[in-house]
């Protein structure tokens, strides 16, 4: 669940340099993509 929540924090990040307001970390979460979480989940499994 950590890399999801480094995902989210930077995202956030990225959210607030450009001035919009992010989702919460449930909605972003069910936003990503079947490509996106694979990636997730072989990082995490590293």
């Amino acid at each position: 669940m950590s890399n999801y929540q480094e995902g989210y924090d930077y995202y956030v990040l990225k959210c607030k340099e450009f001035g919009i307001e992010p989702i919460n970390l449930y909605h972003y979460l069910k936003s990503l993509s079947e490509e996106q979480l694979a990636a997730y989940n072989d990082r995490a499994d590293r």
